[in-house]
This record gives C-alpha cells, structure tokens and sequence, in this order.
C-alpha cells in the first residue's frame, strides 16, 4: 500500500514542482521578449526612415541636375543664337540659321494617326464569290 502511494505521490509532486518552475520562467521571459521585439522595430523604423531621407535626398538632387542641364541647353542655345548674328555673312542665311535653332521650340505637335473607318476584325479565311467553289471544295484551285 505503502508502495502505491508513492507510485502517486512521486508524479504528482513532480507536476506540481514542474507547474510552478513553468509559473517562475512564463513571468521572467516574457519580460524578455517584448524587449527585443521592440529592439526589432525600432531597428526596422530606423531603416524606414533612413530610406525615406535617401529618397527625399535623391529626387532632390535630380531635381537640381535637371535644372542645371535646363539653364545649360539655355545657354547653348544662346550661344549659337549669338554666333548665327554675329557669324553669318548675310541676312538670308542668319535667318536660316536662327529659323533651324528655333524649329524644335516652334515645331507643332505630331498628328495622330487615326484609326481605319472600318472596324471589322480580320478574317481567318478568304472571301469567295457567290457562286465559286469554297476552299474546301475537291475542285478548288485546280485549272481546267
């Protein structure tokens, strides 16, 4: 009889020794976890943020450079305004000249093209006469 209690008491004693060591870690480590949780999402806010700034630094930039390429081919075409009056001999061809620097600015837009009028899908076969034989007629392609 003797035996059988600790048969019992044994497992039980041991489940609850194992129910409170699991109480003691279940309230330390989660004080642990959010911890480095929110480690994790204060380092992934800062690559957040650290790729917006590159954004906000990149279109920027670009926006610099193309207004600088804008008051460069400004100048270009100020330049070779200024050499077409200064340069040429005559007034025809100074004309010419500053006709062909200001065509692009001047030059209309291209038409578009316009659809064709008849909106009928392509046919998969060939149009046949009335009375001519079909493709599929024993006859069909054969001279007489």
């Amino acid at each position: 009889m003797e035996h059988s209690l600790l048969v019992w008491l044994l497992p039980t004693l041991a489940l609850v020794v194992g129910v409170a060591i699991g109480f003691l870690i279940a309230r330390l480590v989660p004080n642990a976890a959010p911890n480095r949780t929110q480690r994790q999402l204060d380092d992934v806010q800062e690559r957040f943020d650290s790729y917006q700034n590159e954004v906000v630094t990149h279109f920027n930039s670009t926006a610099t450079l193309v207004k600088k390429l804008t008051a460069s081919y400004q100048e270009v075409q100020d330049h070779l305004a200024e050499g077409a009056n200064r340069l040429a001999l005559d007034e025809q061809t100074r004309q010419r000249l500053l006709a062909a620097l200001h065509a692009d600015a001047s030059q209309a837009p291209r038409e578009r093209l316009t659809p064709p009028r008849n909106q009928e899908p392509p046919r998969d076969y060939a149009p046949k006469a009335p009375n001519a034989p079909g493709m599929l007629d024993e006859h069909y392609g054969l001279k007489k």
